[in-house]
């Protein structure tokens, strides 16, 4: 987005968050929790290594909703990425000694930083990953129909324009105008924002 003049204001379109933002980030949250109850629920119902490497993938799952409520129009490649290293951190991070120390006093801590480095935890951290960058990508990829699930409206843009301003923004300052159809455009006090 062009940066306005120095005392010129932001359109309002600018100025407000993105077209569902909040759902978005409401479903994230809403995510977030079912994967903490999953990993709860599996914790108490099963034992060995189904609990231990599905609380791994789990974990990264945690992180990668916790990734979106922060910021939903975050891309699934950028989310499973940031969770895929936080979670390999994490785990890396039990070669120091702290996170088993921490572990020690605290329920809390040994639940979320462990306290012992097990080089399989690896995989299934990316396994977790990859299913909630599946799951986030299902979920945002436009419908049949030309319907979209919970994709910004503001990604599509209008018939014959090649500019990816959004069709429907009544703020939007860009028009057809001048000699030739060239583009220009104007904010509401008549000054170029990209000048």
């Amino acid at each position: 987005m062009p940066v306005p003049r120095s005392g010129a204001r932001l359109p309002a379109a600018a100025r407000r968050p993105a077209p569902g933002a909040g759902r978005r980030r409401v479903l994230a949250l809403s995510a977030a929790l079912g994967t903490v109850a999953a990993a709860l629920v599996l914790r108490a119902v099963v034992a060995g290594p189904v609990a231990k490497y599905g609380g791994d993938a789990l974990y990264t799952v945690l992180l990668y909703t916790l990734a979106v409520t922060a910021a939903p129009r975050i891309r699934p490649a950028t989310a499973a990425a940031l969770s895929l290293l936080a979670s390999w951190a994490v785990e890396f991070a039990q070669l120091t000694g702290v996170p088993a120390q921490l572990s020690a006093q605290s329920p809390l801590a040994r639940l979320v930083l462990g306290s012992t480095f097990n080089p399989p935890d690896l995989a299934w951290y990316a396994a977790g990953a990859a299913l909630a960058w599946a799951v986030h990508t299902a979920a945002t990829r436009p419908r049949p129909g030309g319907h979209e699930s919970i994709r910004p409206t503001h990604a599509r843009t209008r018939p014959g324009h090649d500019d990816a301003r959004p069709a429907h923004d009544p703020d939007n300052a860009w028009t057809t105008r001048g000699h030739g159809g060239a583009r220009t455009a104007a904010g509401r006090d008549g000054a170029r924002p990209d000048g």
